[in-house]
């Protein structure tokens, strides 16, 4: 994988936070009774937060550190995203190798393997000029073997690597409500808590390096199974003459309520602010669904693990993408389901 992935580097020094070159300000800590030391801790706390990737998830997420006093240093492929928060005071740089050069703790938030790697091997990737100390948290969803191999090449770089894929979807990353599932060295937790925290009000530590990619692929394959049960569900009650309001609401007092039914039902007019009442427009796009599915059957393969219904969700989400629905959020299973007769 590594030789694949071209990853390349060379310099030892420091791994881990918790043996930084840290501020002033952290050895004051050892002496409380000073005055002005909580307020010298939390301007160290607050020194400027990386964030590379502004998309649909990004974001927002990028907007709620600065809600809790974290200035940035942006960057996005597309130099459009990085407008509204180059209007609001933060720094826009032009790769992600600047963002490393000024940051030393970076949030990574892209589509694919191929993007993740590209943003920190790549000829103007964070490894080019990331410091030593750093800590590097990338909450992309991506392979695990990818997440694995990053990390040894940010450890050569005497940096920290976590993987902190998350969950709950765009409402979510808004309201700072997501769950992040992180993978990494144990004792460099905290210190990743403490930015995620801003983002989300589940920091979960599921083990080593891959394992916060494992847990969501697992999560996204039944998330995209449920997706379906609750699209085909929906559509056979509406055939037999019932309300979908109605269905919806029996639906989530009853055994067969879920995520999908209760919270982002796939059928328009069924609920307020969801994708499926602004035309499957925003959210979590059918692309992204069908990738994180290829993720899991690889994994599946690897570990020889049965995945019937994921494997069959898999090749749904491939079909909706091959027959214009790339773009659509993953709820449009359902207007894809009503319009394919030959299911």
């Amino acid at each position: 994988m590594a030789a694949s992935l071209r990853l390349r580097g060379a310099v030892s020094g420091l791994r881990y936070w918790s043996r930084r070159q840290r501020p002033a300000a952290y050895s004051l800590a050892a002496e409380p009774e000073a005055p002005w030391t909580n307020e010298l801790r939390s301007m160290a706390s607050k020194t400027p937060v990386g964030f590379i990737g502004l998309g649909n998830m990004g974001n927002p997420m990028a907007k709620n550190l600065m809600k809790h006093g974290y200035p940035l240093i942006i960057y996005d492929v597309f130099p459009d995203a990085c407008k509204e928060f180059q209007d609001a005071g933060e720094q826009v740089v032009s790769s992600p190798a600047d963002v490393a050069e000024k940051a030393d703790r970076i949030i990574t938030m892209l589509p694919t393997s191929i993007n993740a790697i590209e943003a920190y091997s790549g000829a103007n990737g964070i490894l080019k000029k990331v410091k030593k100390g750093s800590l590097l948290i990338d909450s992309s969803t991506i392979d695990p073997a990818v997440s694995k191999e990053l990390a040894k090449e940010v450890e050569k770089m005497g940096a920290v690597f976590m993987d902190a894929p998350v969950s709950g979807g765009v409402g979510a990353a808004r309201s700072g409500n997501l769950t992040f599932m992180v993978g990494g060295v144990e004792d460099e937790f905290a210190a990743a808590q403490e930015l995620l925290g801003c983002m989300g009000s589940n920091v979960v530590y599921c083990g080593a390096v891959g394992t916060g990619q494992a847990a969501k692929i697992c999560n996204n394959m039944l998330l995209a199974i449920s997706m379906i049960g609750t699209a085909e569900t929906m559509n056979l009650g509406i055939r037999l003459g019932l309300d979908p309001k109605l269905l919806a609401k029996i639906l989530n007092m009853s055994s067969g309520r879920c995520w999908s039914s209760d919270t982002y039902n796939p059928v328009p007019g069924v609920m307020d602010g969801v994708p499926s009442a602004n035309n499957y427009q925003g959210g979590f796009g059918a692309t992204l669904m069908a990738k994180d599915l290829g993720l899991a059957q690889d994994s599946a393969t690897s570990t020889k693990s049965p995945i019937l219904l994921g494997s069959q969700a898999h090749q749904i989400y491939r079909m909706m993408c091959a027959k214009g629905y790339s773009k659509k959020d993953f709820s449009s299973v359902f207007q894809f389901l009503r319009e394919e007769e030959s299911f």
